[in-house]
């Protein structure tokens, strides 16, 4: 059965996180079953992981020539993972899929979080049949399954009634409103082998193989997360799941335009984002001399807008009806979501722009994000925002909550030569403090070419705006100095006395 997913980009690692990936050489069922159960296990909600069989680990990444299985030897790992994974408590089983890479057969084990969580497995298989195994719950840290220590064990109890909201059977909707349209479009996007088949088959198959159905087998239900892709009116079901963006060049109101995007998540997001590339980013371009290149900036960087947007679709909390909102004024944008950063994250991180969460809200969605390229792993969002924000020569971006984590808002400053004028320290000119020597220099250089002039009118063509102490005693000075004259030397007095330089 294929994946929906790029087989291709999974193995490099390209759009799944490092932490969720497993190489192995090749079948060894103790290690491969302890991974099984840790990834069902979830405790960090990252969404379970991949363990790729038949691909030798080589510094983390794939090693070529990929080595491979043997078809005999496929079909061996098949019946006996089945036997395996009945070993598991609650019992799971993950959904293989056969394929070829770099011209090699290959095993790949997608491994959800599991609904029934928490799983325990043997930990290890004795030769003797008669002789019985114990059982442990493993679960991963980083890049490792290890077995879960007496607090990590009762986390996992504790996880065990909150499977992720997106993760969840919706008993309101039917499988059949899933529009297998919108499905074959994110297969086609995301570089799936299920595309081809796609709109042959009928949707509830798709949605099975897709991990998009949950509930008895009885009484099938879609998931919360495929009716927020692959239904056309996501807030039928989840009242306000949208973004609005509104654009408040005026404080009273005046001139404010208000847009509204809906539709699947990836949808609104796309759209959401042209809207704001398109009409509320400008560019100003400045010709710098001696440079070949212009210097470019834009009152917001689009990398920074663009991360700052889609992680806010991300961890969104759906259970909450409150639109995504982007507010942008003359002086700032704000994009605020319900609710704030999960308790993982400390108040010291977040005044510090340093948020690495551990566990995450929305496991599907990011899946679905990632795929498309919508959003990256590996917390790096926080980062490419200090990035771009820094290279586009704007103030660093600031994060706000409250006591009770109740909203995320992240402030965008505009770039300062886009502020309003109005807004904009002018700035202060500061005059250097000139010698007296300097300034009987500056007056005969001044009445060399302007002659004559009152005081007054002296002191202003040097840049003051008054007779200073100083001028005034370098006057005196140059007149005993004889380089220097009133034109009227029998009326010193008279206040249409003016100076010129002394006739030799």
């Amino acid at each position: 059965m294929a994946l929906p997913i790029n087989i291709t980009e999974l193995i490099n690692r390209r759009v799944v996180e490092n932490a969720r990936v497993e190489y192995k050489r090749n079948w060894n069922p103790e290690p491969i079953l302890h991974s099984i159960c840790a990834f069902a296990n979830d405790i960090d909600n990252w969404g379970g992981g991949y363990i790729i069989i038949g691909v030798e680990e080589e510094d983390g990444m794939p090693k070529l020539p990929v080595s491979g299985l043997t078809p005999d030897s496929i079909d061996r790992i098949n019946k006996e993972l089945l036997q395996k994974c009945n070993l598991i408590e609650p019992r799971y089983v993950p959904i293989v899929e056969q394929t070829i890479y770099e011209g090699a057969d290959i095993l790949v084990l997608w491994v959800p979080g599991g609904e029934s969580r928490p799983y325990k497995c043997p930990t290890s298989f004795p030769a003797e049949k008669d002789v019985r195994s114990d059982k442990a719950y493993y679960i991963r840290k980083l890049s490792n399954t290890i077995k879960a220590n007496n607090l990590e064990e009762k986390e996992l109890f504790l996880l065990a009634n909150n499977v992720p909201f997106d993760d969840r059977a919706n008993f309101k909707a039917n499988v059949a409103d899933l529009k297998s349209s919108l499905i074959a479009e994110y297969l086609y996007a995301v570089g799936s082998d299920l595309y081809e088949t796609s709109l042959k088959r009928p949707v509830t198959e798709l949605a099975l193989d897709m991990r998009l159905v949950g509930g008895p087998s009885e009484l099938r239900k879609p998931l919360n997360v495929g009716l927020m892709f692959f239904y056309e009116r996501p807030d039928e079901f989840f009242p306000y799941a949208r973004i609005e963006v509104v654009d408040k060049p005026d404080p009273t109101g005046i001139g404010m335009t208000e847009k509204v995007f809906s539709g699947p998540l990836d949808r609104q997001l796309r759209d959401a984002l042209s809207y704001v590339q398109n009409y509320i980013i400008k560019e100003k371009v400045t010709k710098v001399p001696g440079r070949a290149e212009a210097e470019r900036i834009y009152n917001y960087p689009y990398a920074a807008v663009e991360e700052a947007l889609s992680n806010a679709v991300y961890h969104k909390s759906y259970q909450i009806g409150e639109p995504i909102t982007v507010t942008i004024t003359p002086e700032k944008m704000e994009i605020t979501s319900l609710p704030g950063p999960d308790r993982t994250i400390s108040d010291e991180d977040i005044r510090n722009r340093h948020m690495i969460s551990r566990r995450y809200r929305n496991r599907r969605i990011g899946d679905f994000l990632k795929e498309l390229k919508l959003i990256e792993g590996r917390n790096t969002g926080i980062p490419t925002i200090l990035r771009a924000m820094q290279q586009n020569g704007s103030k660093p971006p600031v994060f706000e909550t409250d006591i009770e984590r109740t909203y995320f808002t992240v402030i965008l400053a505009v770039q300062d030569k886009f502020l309003p004028a109005s807004s904009q320290k002018p700035e202060r000119r500061v005059r250097k403090r000139r010698s007296i020597s300097e300034i009987k220099d500056l007056i005969l250089s001044t009445l060399s070419q302007r002659s004559p002039l009152s005081s007054s009118e002296l002191a202003e063509a040097m840049g003051y705006t008054k007779v200073t102490d100083t001028v005034g005693k370098a006057i005196r000075e140059l007149i005993g100095e004889h380089k220097i004259e009133y034109i009227d030397s029998e009326n010193l007095r008279s206040r249409y006395q003016k100076l010129r330089l002394t006739k030799n």
